[in-house]
């Protein structure tokens, strides 16, 4: 039997795994080779590499707008704070404090005079310390003090007695302008506890008179005419809640032979 003749020798091609291949077995270490074209990690041992940390910009200058609106509210808040203090503190004070800031107001009651501070009723004509009065013996019957206007004077005597029950007697000068009386007139006419009335020989155009206290100017329009009547007016009496009305109605003087008819003399005020 022949044998062939064996052909050229046949080398086996041989293949060779590296660790991306997925042949084989992967190394030792179980951790992959960075792929190619990619950085390497920092650190020891290959670690996993970091994003990269954006810088914070920080601006030098400071909005101050924000901060000057919250100051302003502050600010707003403490005069609201102060004023609603401010207000209950006066709100708090007593009229007789609220008297003494009037501008020339005379405080009569401080002088302690005895023919001012008596409360007698006499019967006649009386002398007064102060003209207009502001106090003192008086008739039995007052002038009724409603919001009443007397065209002519009026009897002191029954005036103070109007004082006495609280009311405010605004008093001019006979012949002053009849602008200034209208003026006067719109603040009394129609006002409990208040009455006017012209008199002779005053010394100034106006003279208003409450129960110890006196206040004269010289124009109508004077803004202490009605912190005079907002303070004093019912305030200053000397007897709480004796009335204004039923009392005489008549102007003139009081003659020797008046006689008191009033409600204070069938009532013993």
């Amino acid at each position: 039997m022949s044998m062939s003749t064996p052909g050229p020798e046949r080398v086996p091609s041989t293949v060779k795994v590296d660790k991306t291949s997925g042949q084989g077995k992967p190394p030792a270490s179980g951790k992959k080779a960075p792929a190619s074209g990619s950085p390497r990690p920092a650190g020891k041992g290959g670690g996993k590499a970091r994003k990269p940390i954006t810088p914070v910009k920080v601006s030098g200058g400071r909005n101050w707008g924000p901060i000057a609106v919250a100051g302003l509210v502050v600010l707003i808040a403490i005069g609201i704070i102060g004023y609603g203090v401010f207000a209950s503190v006066k709100g708090s004070r007593s009229w007789q404090d609220k008297a003494a800031d009037i501008e020339g107001i005379v405080n009569y009651r401080e002088q302690k005079n005895p023919q001012i501070d008596s409360q007698e009723h006499k019967e006649g004509p009386l002398t007064y310390v102060t003209n207009p009065p502001v106090g003192g013996a008086h008739n039995p019957v007052w002038q009724n003090c409603m919001g009443d206007v007397y065209p002519q004077p009026i009897a002191n005597e029954h005036a103070v007695h109007s004082l006495e029950h609280g009311a405010v007697w605004v008093t001019y000068k006979q012949g002053l302008a009849a602008d200034q009386v209208a003026k006067l007139q719109e603040k009394v006419q129609g006002k409990d506890y208040m009455l006017m009335s012209p008199v002779a020989n005053l010394d100034k155009n106006i003279s208003l008179q409450a129960w110890g206290y006196q206040l004269k100017v010289d124009n109508a329009g004077d803004k202490r005419i009605d912190e005079f009547i907002k303070d004093l007016r019912v305030n200053a009496t000397k007897e709480p809640d004796a009335a204004c009305s039923g009392g005489n109605t008549t102007t003139g003087p009081v003659t020797a032979a008046s006689n008191g008819t009033g409600m204070d003399q069938q009532q013993g005020k």
